[in-house]
């Protein structure tokens, strides 16, 4: 029906009562966080194939942003206000704030992008892909620096605070430190593939180990320590604009809080989507927020480990609720974390449904459609979303991006369409 439709199959997920405490608008897991310098704004990439450019003054969405061909697993945020995002699809795009389109593209990765970097003076973009490699862009043009020896996936990068040297992680299990002078590269190897990076105001290495530990690095290769955050993988790693503090994002939905100083665990943030695919800390060091798989974005108090604003993690906050006892709305449920019904609920990852019935396929003004979907010519009506979902999305819609997915129930699929027939009237 749309380019991404949430799976009907699963509910929505518990969340904040509070629009201070979330975010939400992807229709995937949160895969990419980036906050401005001034704490105004914050970027996020999603598996949903989409980038959303939110206040956080607001706490809403204010451009969402699509061009990827598949998830956006990186972003990054220029001094200039100018957002950039690194795909599966292996390109980079750059955007200006309110365009529809990317003013630029960095082409040259052969595999996915997992990985952004912004270089301190803002005039340089680090990039890493599982194609072994890590580039180093120009952000005004220009040939790319190569930099290859990673014998694995490369999973993160850096700058390091001079802006003279990247350091790079990788599956293999190696740190690379790689000089911009063309200098040889400082190489540690450790025992477990390593998923993500972070490098701290005084130029020390944070690692994400596979084996749920952080490693600490000097920038000449020396061990400066290993703390024990979680008992399975770290996916992200960040470090607090002040040093002080790492946040340690791990497959088991949960960010472990470590003081840098004394290597311990000062808290553990519980709840904030599983897995957890991204963090970052605001300017003051004191707030985080954190994207995980239940595509919310939750902001937190990483001084005292609460969810912000003291609110309490697993409050029912239902849209919903005016359909209580709607059979079709429960059908519906899990869509409206993506999809709008009313024209005034403002940017979701996926195209507004209000007005549905009625209209062309893939014909909403302002919203960026799968090419496939344009070029069809089926009208949605009650008729033809039932029928959609009877047969499934790819065998209804060749070439769609909406996850394959049928409701077995005639009852159920005529409690969807009745549902949408009262919802999305304008």
């Amino acid at each position: 029906m749309t380019k991404y439709l949430c799976a009907l199959l699963l509910l929505l997920p518990l969340a904040f009562g509070t629009a201070q405490a979330q975010l939400r608008g992807h229709g995937g897991p949160v895969r990419a966080l980036a906050i401005s310098p001034d704490g105004k704004m914050a970027l996020s990439g999603s598996f949903d194939s989409s980038a959303i450019r939110w206040s956080l003054e607001r706490n809403a969405a204010e451009q969402v942003l699509r061009f990827h061909g598949s998830a956006v697993n990186a972003v990054a945020l220029l001094p200039d206000g100018r957002m950039v995002t690194g795909g599966e699809d292996g390109k980079i795009a750059f955007w200006q704030p309110g365009a529809a389109d990317p003013v630029k593209l960095f082409e040259g990765h052969t595999a996915p992008i997992v990985a952004l970097a912004v270089s301190p003076d803002g005039k340089q973009i680090a990039s890493a892909s599982w194609d072994r490699t890590v580039r180093v862009w120009p952000v005004d043009g220009g040939a790319p620096l190569l930099l290859e020896g990673h014998a694995q996936n490369v999973n993160g990068v850096a700058f390091m605070p001079d802006g003279k040297a990247i350091v790079s992680v990788s599956h293999d299990p190696q740190i690379r430190v790689w000089p911009l002078d063309g200098s040889a590269a400082t190489i540690v190897t450790l025992a477990v593939p390593l998923n993500s990076v972070a490098v701290a105001p005084d130029g020390e290495i944070a690692a994400g180990g596979a084996d749920g530990k952080v490693y600490f690095y000097s920038a000449n290769g020396e061990a400066r320590g290993i703390a024990e955050a979680a008992p399975t993988p770290i996916i992200a790693v960040v470090v607090s604009p002040d040093g002080k503090r790492v946040a340690a994002a791990g497959i088991r939905g949960s960010v472990a809080i470590i003081d840098r100083a004394t290597r311990k665990l000062e808290h553990t943030l519980v709840g904030p989507g599983l897995p957890v695919w991204s963090v970052a800390f605001f300017p003051d060091s004191h707030t985080l927020l954190t994207g995980g798989t239940d595509r919310m974005i939750r902001r937190w108090d990483a001084i005292t480990g609460e969810p912000a604003d003291g609110v309490a993690v697993g409050t029912p906050a239902d849209p919903l609720a005016s359909y209580a006892g709607d059979p079709g709305a429960q059908v519906y449920r899990a869509c409206v974390a993506c999809h709008a019904l009313s024209a005034d609920d403002g940017e979701k990852a996926g195209p507004s449904l209000a007005g549905i019935f009625g209209r062309k396929i893939g014909s909403l003004p302002g919203y960026r459609y799968s090419d496939a979907l344009t070029h069809m010519d089926i009208v949605w009506t009650p008729e033809t979303v039932a029928k959609m979902f009877e047969v499934g999305p790819m065998a209804y819609t060749p070439g769609t991006k909406m996850p394959e997915q049928t409701i077995g129930s005639a009852a159920d699929r005529q409690a969807l369409v009745d549902f949408l027939a009262k919802a999305t009237k304008r």
